[in-house]
């Protein structure tokens, strides 16, 4: 089986160090990656997770001008419908890669499928990453510096644990001991026929 759990998470990393080489919302992605590969979607969704994550920093100005905040809002909602899209194709690609596994009679169905294991990666690298700037300001204290440290420690400890839940989710999944199936999350917030508000707008 050829999925590396530390290549994905290299992945991920590498597009947050490209978006904070210039730290900008509105700077359009470079995917460095063949389009529609697994290595594109992965860098794809994170980038998609670290624009979001700075969406929602902004937003929790609390004087920022109403109009811009409902605008942001709208983006993040957006970029939120464009990360499950991915999540889904990345579990689709699983999908595939395992269809011709042999499934055990004993086979079970994991609690979450692979791509949202991948996506709890993703955020948990943007979490060390800002954690990790934190230690790094010039105006920390040093109790604020000590607790950023153990919840820093908690982040890695918590990555490895699901980058190995992960490898072995996969493992199941290619020996047959787990079944893969793709959900949808069949959200209704952005549906223009399914948003009560939205089919109701011009009426």
């Amino acid at each position: 089986m050829k999925f590396d759990i530390f290549s994905f998470y290299n992945i991920f990393w590498q597009s947050i160090l490209d978006y904070h080489k210039f730290d900008d919302v509105e700077k359009e992605i470079s995917n460095p990656f063949e389009e529609n590969t697994f290595e594109y979607l992965l860098y794809q969704k994170n980038w998609i997770d670290t624009v979001q994550w700075h969406f929602e920093d902004i937003i929790r100005d609390p004087y920022i001008n109403p109009e811009i905040g409902i605008e942001i809002k709208r983006k993040i909602d957006a970029l939120n419908q464009l990360r499950t899209n991915l999540v889904e194709q990345i579990d689709d690609y699983f999908f595939n890669f395992f269809s011709n596994s042999n499934l055990k009679e004993n086979a079970t169905i994991n609690t979450e499928t692979p791509a949202w294991a991948i996506d709890r990666l993703s955020i948990l690298a943007l979490k060390i990453y800002h954690f990790e700037q934190e230690i790094e300001r010039n105006d920390i204290n040093q109790v604020l510096k000590q607790n950023v440290i153990e919840k820093l420690e908690v982040l890695r400890e918590q990555k490895q644990d699901l980058m190995n839940s992960l490898y072995q989710l996969l493992i199941d999944l290619h020996n047959g001991n787990k079944i893969m199936k793709c959900y949808r999350q069949m959200k209704m917030y952005n549906d223009n026929e399914l948003n009560p508000i939205l089919r109701n707008i011009g009426k």
